[in-house]
């Protein structure tokens, strides 16, 4: 039985990663260490809360003698590092605090992992730690070419900065211990659970409540999407199979700029929920500081070493997530209440 940690398991990629593991291995348990913070939601992992191979942590990786302990108790084999603060727009009002969690945060785990797996210079045989990180820390795209491994680190924002410094933290443990670590950076990820201040989730909420729906500048940035399970599915396959070091970039190759988005949000809202709804609800905003005009991923290096591929087009996958949104309204609605900050309480008997 391999023993798993999986650091910001209560949010969006990480529950569904979770999900995902255990689903698909019988030889994994999984420790979820969350710090709950406002985008942290044990009601995602419902499904998976009486499986005697899962447990919930709730901690800060920032706590270095709380992550110590874990590490000391479960003798984990491999570490996926999903906890981070990530949105943009929060790291340009207070980037401390994305300094702290994702670059600090990330140290921790790394010298308690190296101080539980290394014994005389070398490591045990097996373990892993894959520092999840994203497409951002390579900065912005012209309108031709894709973003490479090899592609020089630029990034633009607090949030990014903050990635990028983790991954070369992460690389330099490699680099002077001799860690096995393997690095991975995927493009914007969607589908079911994910917090609705991200545009997707956002879109279809403000659509249902026939809100505005803002869109920066002229809305013709360009991001390339992925389906989260895809995601999970490489981050499954680089921690099974990646030789130590690799670092591998993870896309959908499903490119659209966000007015496309949204207006594709509104088409099948109308179709499905509300005949009602059309693009008088766009309005244009102010352009974020900082905002890159496009990213678009190369996978070629993940499908040749791994042959992992993207297996949701985006047409699929954006029905997919809309269709679950609507099926799961009670979900969203406790989001925008702040009723799913309870669960915890609710679940575990204790604030």
């Amino acid at each position: 039985m391999k023993r798993l940690l999986v650091t910001g398991g209560a949010g969006f990629i990480g529950s569904n990663y979770i999900i995902y593991t255990l689903k698909k291995h019988l030889d994994v348990s999984v420790v979820n260490l969350d710090a709950l913070t406002y985008c942290g939601n044990l009601e995602n992992l419902k499904e998976v809360s009486k499986d005697s191979r899962y447990s919930f942590v709730r901690g800060d990786i920032t706590d270095s003698r709380l992550v110590e302990e874990l590490f000391k108790e479960h003798d984990f084999d491999w570490v996926v590092n999903l906890a981070a603060e990530t949105h943009v727009d929060r790291s340009i009002l207070d980037p401390n605090v994305f300094v702290t969690t994702n670059v600090l945060g990330t140290a921790n785990l790394l010298n308690a992992a190296r101080r539980c797996w290394e014994k005389d210079g070398v490591f045990k045989e097996g373990v892993r730690f894959l520092q999840v990180s994203t497409d951002e820390v390579y900065g912005s795209l012209g309108a031709e070419g894709f973003f490479t491994e090899t592609t020089p680190l630029d990034p633009h924002s607090p949030y990014s900065a903050a990635k990028a410094s983790a991954d070369l933290i992460v690389k330099s443990y490699a680099d002077t211990f001799g860690m096995p670590v393997n690095i991975t950076r995927c493009s914007n990820n969607y589908g079911p659970f994910q917090f609705p201040e991200k545009l997707i989730p956002l879109m279809i909420n403000n659509c249902l409540s026939r809100k505005d729906l803002p869109v920066y500048g002229d809305g013709l940035q360009i991001r390339d999407w992925l389906y989260v399970e895809d995601h999970c599915k490489a981050i499954d396959m680089v921690l099974r199979k990646a030789a130590p070091g690799e670092v591998y970039n993870i896309g959908g190759h499903n490119e659209r700029t966000n007015i496309t988005i949204v207006k594709t949000i509104i088409s099948l809202i109308g179709e499905r929920a509300d005949s009602s709804v059309d693009e008088r609800l766009i309005k244009y905003v102010e352009d974020r500081k900082g905002h890159d005009r496009r990213y678009g991923i190369d996978p070629e290096k993940i499908k040749n070493d791994l042959g992992w591929y993207p297996e949701t087009g985006f047409d699929e996958g954006i029905r997919l997530t809309v269709d679950w949104y609507l099926e799961n309204r009670s979900w969203m609605e406790k989001i925008v209440s702040g009723e799913y900050r309870n669960y915890y309480e609710r679940q575990y008997g204790e604030g």
